[in-house]
């Protein structure tokens, strides 16, 4: 599985409960190249406090607008942890292919991955629609 290889950003609590949540799956038997993909971009990622992330970074429980390049639409999508995911309300788990290509990236960025059904997918962000942090929630 590929996944947009750009570098990231995340706040040091999205990436202790991501690391944790990657361990979790491990040991429920999700495909490990998936999460061999995953763990590579946490541990590549650049860290910051919650309180010092620019509202431009796509943290976890934001919601972006983006747009995308096969077929020239707009799409708001709200990054979640996999228990609240609702693909078709916009909410994508941070584990999937989409949302995991979106998180720590700036607006104006492409994220890049590859669908399970091998499709090759870019969306650039458009803006960040809401940032917990940028509202001085810290913890959510």
């Amino acid at each position: 599985m590929k996944i947009s290889t750009t570098s990231r950003t995340l706040t040091e609590l999205d990436h202790v409960r991501l690391r944790s949540l990657v361990l979790r799956h491990r040991h429920g038997g999700a495909s490990p190249a998936h999460m061999d993909a995953i763990e590579e971009m946490l541990d590549g990622a650049s860290l910051v406090p919650s309180t010092q992330v620019e509202p431009d970074i796509v943290t976890m429980n934001s919601t972006v607008m983006v747009l995308d390049y096969g077929t020239g639409r707009r799409h708001t999508y709200t990054l979640c942890y996999p228990p609240d995911a609702a693909p078709d309300e916009g909410r994508v788990s941070a584990l999937s292919p989409v949302g995991w290509s979106l998180l720590g990236l700036k607006v104006g960025e492409i994220a890049r991955w590859t669908t399970p059904g091998g499709e090759r997918r870019a969306t650039r962000i458009v803006s960040i629609l809401f940032q917990p942090e940028a509202s001085g929630d810290y913890t959510m």
